[in-house]
């Protein structure tokens, strides 16, 4: 199987980008923060998400999964349930930084992951794929954008879903992600010594996209 790992900070694109490129090359795509969101939404649902010990615990009585369409596009379970559509929110964006720095809760999503990437050609994003999760993949990316770009995305993003929210707020909380994401003791972001170094702040989305497979191809080749 041939595996491709996107690493990088929170807004820089990694999702869409990582979904397109799965979709011409026809392999899986996992969005492994959509795991950790997930369990940020069940944290936040049950007023525990300050709570490490609590949400350890809960991790014995939920199910995560993921489940995929029939052109790959992924969706995440929750107990059943498909709650893709409640998990794109700020709170629960700051939630997943939070529970992610869990060790109990890494542990709890990593065979998840790994199995699905032995079983099928992947495109799998998140904070620390070429790090943790796929060490061997074939192919290891680390996407990036400024700060201030990377924010600037974000709220239009929110501004488009109709949310009332500033600038200077999304700013303050893409700074804050990245803070809390770099500094983990366990599994921080960061690029290997491998990973092929990926600045999309002056690029299109559809620049990025072109830029992510022609790097991807020359792997495969």
């Amino acid at each position: 199987m041939f595996n491709v790992a996107i690493d990088g900070p929170a807004g820089a694109g990694k999702s869409t980008i990582a979904k397109a490129a799965a979709k011409a090359f026809g392999f899986i795509y996992v969005d492994t923060g959509a795991l950790y969101r997930t369990i940020a939404l069940n944290a936040v649902r049950e007023g525990i998400i300050d709570d490490t010990e609590k949400i350890i615990a809960s991790l014995s009585s939920i199910e995560v999964n993921l489940g995929f369409d029939f052109d790959g596009t992924q969706c995440v379970y929750l107990n059943g349930s498909d709650v893709s559509a409640f998990i794109r929110t700020p709170e629960i964006s700051m939630g997943a930084s939070k529970v992610s720095a869990i060790p109990e809760v890494r542990a709890y999503l990593l065979d998840l992951q790994r199995n699905i990437a032995k079983e099928n050609n992947v495109i799998m994003d998140g904070r620390d794929i070429a790090t943790v999760v796929l060490p061997d993949a074939q192919c290891k990316i680390f996407l990036f954008a400024s700060p201030e770009r990377r924010a600037e995305r974000r709220y239009k993003e929110l501004v488009e879903k109709g949310e009332m929210v500033s600038f200077d707020d999304v700013l303050k909380d893409v700074n804050q992600r990245d803070y809390q994401d770099s500094h983990r003791e366990i599994a921080p972001l960061k690029p290997t010594d491998d990973s092929i170094m990926a600045d999309t702040s002056d690029l299109t989305l559809e620049e990025s996209i072109d830029l992510i497979i022609n790097t991807i191809k020359e792997k495969l080749q």
